[in-house]
């Protein structure tokens, strides 16, 4: 089973009450083939929220207890962040999804980028909160560019999506 993000299966969840469609994730969808999530709502969130990002290093760090997540206007949002992601991560285990594909540059979902914490629109090469506990999990986590990169392969007879 496959677990995406679901603001890539067009659910308008984001922080600003949008949805990031992505035409191969909401296929998936259709057929069966993947479950969608939003570790943020599932933390707590409601939608739209205050944009937040991770400030003192990567997802890795904030549940090291090194780095937090925290809102624009300040508000650390930490907890709920963790929170979030040890759901995602039990639904994951209850559907023995052995695939991710989240939204990248997010705090929560980033699996290659995040925002670097500034609120200045820079992005560094890093893991969200969600990414890295699954990715400890053991449980692989892809971007929705590496999805669809991906399927491309697929198309061309050269590999499959595992």
């Amino acid at each position: 089973m496959i677990m995406v993000s679901a603001c890539l299966a067009g659910k308008p969840v984001r922080y600003n009450g949008t949805a990031a469609n992505d035409t191969i994730i909401e296929q998936l969808i259709a057929e069966r083939k993947a479950i969608s999530v939003c570790p943020e709502l599932l933390g707590g969130f409601l939608t739209p929220r205050e944009p937040a990002e991770i400030v003192g290093g990567s997802g890795y760090d904030v549940l090291d207890g090194t780095a937090k997540v925290v809102e624009y206007s300040g508000t650390d949002v930490t907890d709920r962040y963790i929170e979030g992601a040890a759901r995602a991560l039990a639904i994951a285990n209850e559907n023995k999804v052995d695939l991710v594909v989240l939204k990248e540059n997010s705090p929560s979902c980033g699996s290659s980028f995040i925002y670097d914490g500034t609120f200045q629109g820079q992005k560094q090469a890093a893991a969200g909160v969600t990414t890295a506990m699954f990715r400890r999990a053991g449980i692989r986590v892809i971007s929705e560019a590496e999805l669809g990169e991906k399927q491309e392969i697929m198309k061309l007879g050269l590999g499959n999506i595992q």
